[in-house]
């Protein structure tokens, strides 16, 4: 009996640069390691969700057992109109008075450009993030709603939880988009290896290289000192969510019947069997009235224990219940006076041997 179950949800938040709009399958787990700080959000970054209490922040999971069964909700007869998506663009006016306000921060620009240039043409290039933490209680992790797997098929699945996104400064830049270089350690310039750092190469010849400095800009930081945080890409900020881990699994129990032939039991794995019995439902019954008495035992047990193992951990989708004949012939034979044994068994008629009469060893030195 075998049948797959919603199990194992666990609840990860994930982090990713906004920048880029709506993320494909957000990270489940930390972003990748920097040099510049902790691989893994701190917990107080992570805002508290209602119904996701426990689960483990920045990645790792937490389970989440189901709720009690209830009604099904009834289905909407018409789906709701889509709304209007009326995108809003701003103005020349508004452009024109951006603009000045921008020229007029700088003490080193002009407000000409400003009164005398012509605007000839506004093209729009808006982006978008979802950003939708507090704008309504997210669902718990079992009421959202997933596609299952083809019965009896293992599968996993990453959802981001809807209503769980908000914006957060970067832990590792703290939210200044940049991290000191590695390579300078900050300083924007590195010894000269050309000159050592003396300024010059032979007695008082000036090293070309670093112009007689005696060190050079850094390669890696131009200068500045200071590199882009590869976490946020720049950004300082990130988009910081739940993900929803489901996992779809199979619960296999299988009995043997007590065989007298002596044949043992590990061989019945070898081979199939000829299919007497099969049913498979949402929830099965005990087999009732089979002839061999220890069968409808195990049917009954199987039924009750796999209700009472999974339960409470994982909702059960469907179950699967076959009974299987496993043809075995024990064979008697005689051989220069003497009695041996070998059996058939299977579809297949394999056949093991017990203590054949007639046999050599050869062995390789």
């Amino acid at each position: 009996m075998e049948r797959p179950t919603a199990s194992d949800y666990g609840a990860n938040y994930g982090t990713v640069n906004p920048v880029y709009g709506i993320p494909a399958p957000a990270i489940a787990a930390a972003p990748a390691t920097s040099m510049h700080g902790p691989s893994a959000p701190p917990a107080n970054m992570f805002d508290t969700v209602p119904g996701y209490e426990g689960t483990v922040a920045g990645g790792g999971g937490g389970y989440l057992p189901p709720p009690m069964p209830s009604v099904p909700m009834p289905v909407p007869e018409q789906a709701p109109s889509p709304p209007d998506w009326h995108i809003p663009s701003i103005s020349e006016d508004r452009a024109r008075q951006a603009f000045a306000t921008y020229v007029s921060s700088k003490c080193c620009y002009s407000s000409a450009p400003v009164r005398e240039g012509v605007i000839t043409n506004m093209e729009s290039f808006n982006t978008y993030r979802p950003v939708d933490a507090g704008v309504q209680p997210a669902p718990g992790p079992w009421q959202i709603a997933v596609q299952p797997p083809a019965f009896f098929q293992e599968h996993k699945q990453t959802i981001k939880v809807p209503y769980t996104s908000s914006i957060k400064n970067c832990h590792v830049c703290q939210g200044k988009g940049k991290n000191p270089c590695t390579t300078c350690a900050g300083a924007g310039n590195r010894v000269c290896t050309l000159c050592n750092g003396s300024g010059y190469r032979q007695s008082d010849e000036r090293c070309v290289n670093c112009n007689g400095r005696g060190r050079k800009n850094c390669s890696s930081c131009s200068g500045s000192g200071s590199c882009q945080c590869d976490t946020c890409r720049g950004k300082g900020k990130l988009l910081v969510f739940i993900n929803l881990n489901v996992k779809w699994s199979i619960e296999k129990d299988e009995f043997v019947a007590q065989d007298s032939s002596g044949l043992r039991v590990e061989k019945l794995e070898e081979v199939s069997g000829k299919e007497l019995f099969k049913d498979a439902q949402n929830m099965v019954y005990p087999v009732r009235g089979f002839p061999d008495v220890s069968v409808a035992q195990a049917s009954e047990r199987f039924v009750r224990d796999h209700q009472v193992k999974n339960a409470q951990t994982s909702r059960i989708l469907q179950q699967r219940q076959t009974i299987e004949l496993i043809p075995i012939t024990k064979v008697n034979y005689m051989w220069k006076g003497k009695p041996y044994v070998y059996y058939v068994y299977g579809n297949e008629f394999k056949v093991k041997a017990v203590d054949y009469p007639d046999q050599c060893c050869c062995s390789v030195m």
